[in-house]
């Protein structure tokens, strides 16, 4: 294994002093960086908070923490370079040597992520006096985690245990939301040492599951990782979501479902999706709970961001039916063989957007006990949504060659801003009476309802006019 590595090594370029030295200047300041605002934060949570902020915040960390723990199932944790993946995973050499160059990465974001949940405990608590026992907790919570991802990653038992323990992370959020008075209060000291203890016993189970790391989780897990760097340094997020599309329905089986009696041929390109929807319970589901977020966000006192949530999630609800969308702009085979022209494919596509968009917004905003016009105000934008979200499906991958936009702190390239962009622009032009209300306040919403409603179904019956000429 030595003589491997010394191989592997004399074809790298050496790492120089020059290269330690900027890694821990950059950390440095950093440091400095950050110092401030979060010394800020401490001395703003040194004052009374309402049970209301506790319960919303303490809500906010857990569900970070949740997906945190979801994030790391999902990438691996555990993951090797191509190379690895390609010669040494495969050689009969101990799995744990080749394992070894991931463990302090693993550390290290571990630690990473463990600090900044620790430094957001005392804020959202109003405690900055269990600064220390917080810092504690919040890395001992992280590196726990990250080394049950490891176990999951090699046992299907301690995957299914992880698996319960995210529904019930998911659980107490909403608990922490909905009835903050339920939960009992705990000292953070004692749990703060119980949760280093039991970090630490994990810690060396999953050092000890290096060793019998199956081959295959591996490979399929430097893949995916792969997949992601490639469409990050290629700057083509878009890719990401045929990845994760075509990897989830490639490893199932699916049974046929007949269509309902007289159902016009293009509302099946809607039918579709909902039978899409009806097999993937599980997004749907988190989107459910989403509707949770601007509330907790009001209550935690983050009011200024609570509407600008609301759109974001509608605009997020209507995406998650555009998959048809999607694959017609790649491929419009299925309209073709059903004989429906494309504007009727996409005015049949753009159905399930409106009416997901339209549920998740009435959701969001009954949650937050506004009610009557402004209510219907919100459910009236989900024409627009759908617009945007079409838009977004529809958009051609990230041009690199667009020119560069020069600003007082730099140059940055063009082509993904203009990416980011295609379909916003569309949801926002939609929803012009509905922003314009929202800034006026006015006392009576009567005109403002009409306008939206003819302008939300104006412009997104003219975007499927504009956007399938045949």
């Amino acid at each position: 294994m030595k003589e491997i590595r010394a191989l592997i090594r004399s074809g790298r370029p050496a790492k120089r002093w020059a290269d330690h030295y900027v890694t821990v200047f950059a950390l440095l300041v950093a440091a400095v960086v950050a110092a401030k605002p979060v010394g800020s934060a401490l001395t703003t949570a040194a004052r009374q908070a309402t049970p209301a902020q506790v319960g919303a915040g303490s809500a906010l960390i857990v569900a970070g923490y949740a997906a945190f723990l979801a994030l790391s199932r999902a990438l691996g944790p555990v993951v090797v370079p191509p190379a690895d993946a390609a010669w040494l995973v495969l050689t009969p050499l101990p799995r744990r040597s080749v394992l070894s160059r991931t463990v302090p990465v693993l550390l290290a974001v571990s630690i990473t992520a463990g600090l900044a949940l620790g430094l957001a405990l005392p804020v959202v608590t109003a405690a900055p006096g269990h600064l220390v026992a917080a810092l504690v907790l919040g890395v001992a919570a992280a590196t726990g985690g990250m080394a049950w991802a490891v176990l999951a990653q090699s046992s299907a038992a301690w995957d299914a245990w992880l698996q319960v323990t995210l529904a019930a992370l998911v659980l107490v959020a909403v608990l922490c939301a909905v009835a903050p008075h339920l939960l009992p209060s705990v000292p953070i000291g004692p749990v703060a040492v119980a949760c280093a203890a039991a970090a630490a016993l994990l810690l060396r189970r999953a050092w000890s599951a290096l060793a019998r790391m199956p081959a295959r989780i591996l490979l399929a897990a430097s893949t995916r990782t792969g997949d992601l760097a490639r469409a990050t340094t290629n700057l083509d997020p878009s890719g990401l979501a045929w990845i994760a599309e075509d990897a989830h329905w490639r490893a199932r089986d699916l049974r046929s479902r007949s269509w309902p009696r007289r159902l016009p041929v293009p509302l099946s390109l809607a039918w579709t999706e909902v039978c899409r929807l009806a097999r993937r319970p599980g997004p749907q589901a988190l989107l459910l709970l989403a509707t949770l977020l601007p509330m907790v966000a009001s209550r935690a006192g983050f009011s200024a961001p609570t509407l600008l949530l609301v759109a974001a999630g509608g605009l997020a609800a209507a995406m998650s039916v555009t998959s048809g969308a999607r694959r017609d702009a790649g491929d419009p085979t299925l309209a073709r063989l059903l004989g429906v022209g494309s504007r009727q494919a996409l005015a049949a596509r753009a159905l399930p957007p409106v009416l997901l968009a339209a549920a998740w917004t009435t959701l969001a905003l009954t949650c937050l006990d506004m009610t009557g016009p402004w209510l219907l105000l919100g459910v009236l934008c989900a024409p627009a949504a759908a617009a945007g979200a079409l838009r977004m499906a529809r958009r051609h991958p990230v041009d690199h060659s667009m020119p560069l936009i020069d600003t007082g702190m730099g140059t940055i390239p063009s082509g993904p801003v203009l990416w980011a962009l295609t379909g916003v622009d569309i949801a926002l032009l939609g929803a012009l009476p509905a922003l314009q209300a929202a800034l006026d306040r006015p006392a009576h919403l009567g005109g403002y309802l009409a306008a939206q409603a003819l302008w939300g179904v104006a412009v997104l019956a003219a975007y499927v006019w504009r956007s399938a000429p045949r």
